[in-house]
């Protein structure tokens, strides 16, 4: 089974698991630690989508193949749907298959990493280095000149044009 293919069938029962309610992490009082850009869990409640208040402060994943960003192909540059803070340039998005918007690395101080064990496996969880929002996972296995995945949800994200 190639790479690719294996990579897919992982994500297919990753997804089929999120839609169980299985891909939740953190509490809301676990994703507000002290970060520049702070609100109360009321006012993250009042201020996100319930997708986006689910991924960004509960640690959720959402379906792979969901996202309109997963399929932009504009310059821009993707920033934190919970706090704007700018993430990704979009001269680093790659298809990486999986469902997910994927870029090979995240611009200056844009994130801050964690281990996650949450999913029966030892990932590398990725936040926003502003208001600690969960934006999804890194990997080993992305294109170069890096060699990483910067797999993000895309209800984690919103597109700013050039």
């Amino acid at each position: 089974m190639s790479q690719m293919n294996r990579r897919a069938f992982f994500f297919l029962g990753v997804g089929a698991a999120c839609a169980l309610g299985g891909c939740g992490g953190a509490s809301p009082a676990e994703a507000q630690r002290a970060f520049p850009f702070r609100l109360s869990d009321a006012q993250w409640r009042q201020r996100l989508s319930p997708a986006a208040y689910s991924v960004l402060r509960g640690h959720s994943t959402e379906r792979p193949g969901s996202s309109p960003l997963d399929r932009e192909k504009r310059r821009g540059t993707f920033h934190c749907a919970g706090c704007n803070h700018p993430l990704f340039a979009s001269s680093t998005k790659f298809d990486s298959g999986t469902g997910w918007p994927s870029f090979w690395q995240p611009l200056p101080r844009a994130i801050g990493t964690k281990v996650d064990r949450s999913l029966l496996a030892t990932r590398t969880e990725v936040h926003c280095a502003n208001c600690g929002g969960h934006l999804g996972h890194v990997f080993d296995d992305g294109p170069k000149p890096t060699g990483k995945r910067y797999c993000m949800n895309g209800v984690a994200m919103a597109f700013r044009p050039a």
